[in-house]
């Protein structure tokens, strides 16, 4: 029997690593929440996380359709219509015409939330970085491994489907 195996067999020990990996993203995601919350703020008082994640996709992909926003994150065409006009109203998002389909809009950060979110996220800045300043590299690209298989449902080890 392993060090990681309970008197009760492999299976239980499994369940057990698998609740406390659980709790750990737990806090994980609270950690992050209140991040977000944070940086919100700071951009905006007042902003909503849901406003500031909508903003950070829409800064991270230089520009978007609403409607290819709205699938990326999972929401309504409503609720992303909402938002949109509200980063509008701030200054913070601009739309101009698709050349691809006149009939859309490409969403993309003007100067001004840009130079927002990058003062909003100066706190943080550098916080991962030196949380893992003490371990190897090949433990960090260890874990973004298992990260990314985790999220994908791939076993680590094994080539993504369609890879190679």
């Amino acid at each position: 029997m392993t060090g990681s195996e309970s008197a009760a067999g492999p299976d239980e020990a499994r369940a057990d690593a698998v609740r406390a990996l659980e709790a750990e993203f737990g806090e994980l995601i609270t950690h992050f929440r209140r991040v977000i919350m944070e940086n919100a703020n700071r951009v905006s008082p007042g902003m909503l996380p849901g406003a500031y994640k909508t903003f950070t996709t829409i800064a991270r992909c230089g520009s978007i359709t609403a409607s290819a926003l709205a699938e990326r994150m999972l929401m309504d065409k409503g609720q992303i219509s909402r938002t949109v006009r509200e980063l509008e109203g701030l200054g913070l998002i601009e739309r101009s015409a698709d050349p691809n389909d006149g009939r859309s809009f490409l969403l993309s950060a003007t100067a001004l939330g840009e130079q927002r979110l990058a003062e909003a996220r100066q706190p943080q800045e550098g916080l991962l970085m030196r949380n893992l300043a003490d371990w190897s590299v090949d433990d960090i690209e260890n874990l973004t491994r298992l990260l990314h298989a985790l999220g994908t449902g791939a076993t680590p080890g094994t080539a993504p489907a369609g890879a190679g």
